[in-house]
């Protein structure tokens, strides 16, 4: 511990490790329940439903081909940084230094040619636009995107089956509390909500006495 923060080898290799096998453990829940953990997974999903495939289940026998593509592009993902990294850490080490500036034209080129390229509409470089604006809006007044991002990913599954089940329980609400995997479920996102807020406002309570 006294060697932490010199730059120690063990000390840098050990938190990288952690991260990538979290990046790799959240397609799990994106691959097999067709839930993304995080808001990159979202992403991910969204543009597999735009190209008709829909994660979950089936995907290993619907779509075997990207199921274990995705596998396989895991192993050789990290042999290709490896062969990668350690002869041209100089370079990506430069890249780092260059001006923010020069490099927001290019992330705007970039984002302007991917929304265009999946209908080859303007309006969805439009949207893409007024997406931006709302999460500068968003950010300015510290509001968390990455929730909004789910919701919109999300949301057209969420309706879909949820009219699935009224269809198929006659148009009763309680379907949703009967059954015990949903009942279960219920539950546990009520109580994460509620320890949400709960937390929140201890937060809150406890910074108010300091303030005043």
């Amino acid at each position: 511990p006294e060697k932490f923060g010199t730059g120690l080898i063990e000390g840098v290799a050990s938190p990288e490790a952690a991260n990538n096998a979290a990046a790799q453990a959240a397609f799990i829940p994106l691959l097999t329940l067709g839930l993304p953990a995080n808001v990159v997974m979202a992403l991910l999903l969204g543009a597999l439903i735009l190209h008709g495939v829909t994660p979950g289940p089936l995907l290993m026998t619907q779509n075997p081909d990207i199921f274990w593509g995705v596998i396989a592009s895991m192993y050789l993902g990290n042999i290709m940084l490896l062969v990668l990294n350690l002869p041209l850490i100089g370079l990506w080490v430069q890249l780092l230094r260059i001006p923010y500036p020069y490099l927001m034209p290019l992330i705007i080129i970039f984002c302007i040619l991917g929304a265009y390229s999946v209908a080859n509409s303007l309006a969805d470089v439009l949207f893409m636009f007024l997406f931006g604006i709302v999460g500068y809006i968003m950010k300015k007044l510290k509001f968390d995107s990455p929730p909004l991002v789910l919701a919109f990913v999300l949301g057209p599954l969420v309706e879909y089956y949820f009219k699935s089940a009224l269809m198929f329980s006659r148009g009763s609400f309680t379907v949703f509390f009967t059954r015990p995997i949903s009942l279960v479920c219920l539950t546990i996102t009520a109580a994460i909500l509620a320890w949400s807020i709960i937390s929140g406002l201890r937060r809150k309570s406890k910074i108010i006495p300091r303030e005043s």
